[in-house]
């Protein structure tokens, strides 16, 4: 990989990392309003249509999207991806940007504790050292023992733990399915199942909400665009590490446009799961280099 496709590959992830963060404000705004099965159901009909649009212009179009060799597996990620975003867009309304994304930032841990009971990975003494390093960052931000623990904290916990398994999963069914392929399931999926409940709760909506729901879905679209641009120019363990930045936006907006609240203890904890995953992308990238 040359220099040149590392720097428009970093700058890719990182417009990533703003477009998502911007994703998440406007669903935290719109799920204080209204019901959150229905603001995801309406996101996930707007990005159902962005995947069948990016299958019909690939080798073999939606034909071949729709004959996968893991279909139960494709099925079940696309559901699985669906939950997470409605678990994690109750976290933004319950607990804020600031707290719900500094704990969330600990799915990469948990990808690389779940590689080995899921892919059969072998996970090394200094990953694992990582891991645990990187959950007592967690445990920094909960403070479990300093205050009254509030269960609503583990809720981006959960939100962590689902998105981590949707990650493993896809890349077990990148052994025999192309990437676009999976984007479609995961599309198709998830528009199925959130359709079967966000119908039972639907609700009216004001124009100007409209409006932002409009600009929701177009910041789904383009931030998954972004992200496939991004990973067709330079390789992902060489850029993921300006994923993390979708942490910097959040939280900044977090504080500037919803008056969340940095604590020192929240500051201290993410720093701490930042440092912990980058060190086990590193330990990543070195192992597929040996």
């Amino acid at each position: 990989m040359n220099e040149q496709n590392f720097r428009l590959g970093a700058i890719l992830m990182t417009a990533t990392a703003f477009v998502f963060a911007m994703q998440d404000g406007i669903s935290r705004h719109l799920a204080g309003e209204y019901n959150v099965y229905m603001v995801v159901m309406i996101r996930y009909w707007f990005f159902a249509a962005f995947v069948i649009a990016v299958a019909a212009r690939r080798t073999g179009g939606i034909a071949a999207a729709l004959r996968p060799r893991y279909p139960l597996l494709q099925i079940f990620r696309g559901v699985l991806l669906a939950a997470e975003i409605c678990v994690m867009v109750t976290a933004f309304t319950i607990l804020g940007l600031v707290e719900s994304h500094a704990v969330f930032t600990c799915y990469p841990l948990l990808v690389a504790a779940l590689s080995g009971p899921v892919l059969g990975e072998k996970v090394g003494w200094r990953r694992w050292t990582a891991i645990g390093i990187g959950f007592l960052g967690v445990l920094i931000i909960l403070e479990p023992g300093f205050r009254v623990f509030a269960p609503a904290a583990l809720i981006p916990l959960l939100a962590a733990f689902m998105f981590a398994l949707y990650g493993l999963l896809t890349r077990y069914v990148a052994r025999g399915d192309r990437a676009s392929v999976s984007f479609f399931w995961t599309g198709i999926s998830g528009a199925v199942v959130m359709t079967a409940v966000g119908l039972f709760h639907w609700e009216p909506m004001v124009p100007r909400d409209w409006a932002w729901m409009a600009l929701l879905c177009c910041t789904a679209a383009s931030a998954h665009w972004l992200m496939i641009k991004a990973l067709e120019v330079a390789e992902a363990s060489a850029i993921q590490p300006f994923a993390y930045l979708q942490l910097v936006f959040a939280t900044a907006l977090g504080m500037t446009v919803f008056g969340e609240t940095l604590e020192t203890n929240v500051a201290i904890g993410a720093v701490i799961v930042v440092a912990a995953g980058l060190f086990t992308l590193w330990r990543a990238r070195v192992k597929a280099a040996d």
